[in-house]
């Protein structure tokens, strides 16, 4: 009897062994299909870039602030996409002027001022330059001149003639 269940059991675990390619498919696409690991649903999910301010804060994380005006916006949104800064708006309805709060976290805050360097060095650049609606106003109004001119000369040719 002990020698039977003996051999039973050996032969049980040479089957068990013998596992196919097939089977070991099916216990993979089960497996998938069970969710995988049960750790990965209790996981936080951290958001980055643009979010909410009680996403931000669900974070665990010192919160600071800035104030951007309604004009720098755009640019600072570009800049903080650049960064990877975690970042949250909210409008200061206080304020005559509109303006925004931008919360980031705390420990962002070397980066915010690397980019903010960067911002401030961008906007510099930008009032060095002449605006190019100016010129081509400039340009317009020497252009309509000149071609007034050239009218009344060729008029006036025409008339000696």
């Amino acid at each position: 009897m002990q020698e039977e269940v003996n051999h039973k059991t050996i032969a049980f675990s040479i089957n068990t062994t013998k596992m196919t390619a097939r089977e070991l498919k099916k216990a993979v696409s089960l497996f998938l299909k069970m969710g995988g690991f049960v750790a990965k649903k209790t996981k936080q999910r951290s958001y980055t870039g643009k979010q909410s301010l009680k996403k931000l804060m669900k974070q665990n994380t010192g919160i600071s602030n800035v104030e951007i005006t309604n004009e720098n916006i755009g640019s600072f949104k570009r800049i903080a996409k650049k960064y990877g800064i975690d970042y949250a708006l909210q409008k200061d309805l206080t304020a005559n002027e509109t303006r925004y709060l931008v919360y980031f976290k705390g420990r962002d805050v070397d980066v915010m001022t690397q980019a903010f360097k960067e911002y401030t060095k961008m906007q510099m650049k930008s009032h060095e330059k002449p605006s190019v609606l100016e010129k081509l106003q400039e340009n317009k109004a020497d252009i309509n001149h000149d071609v007034g001119k050239t009218i009344v000369k060729e008029k006036s040719q025409r008339l000696e003639r």
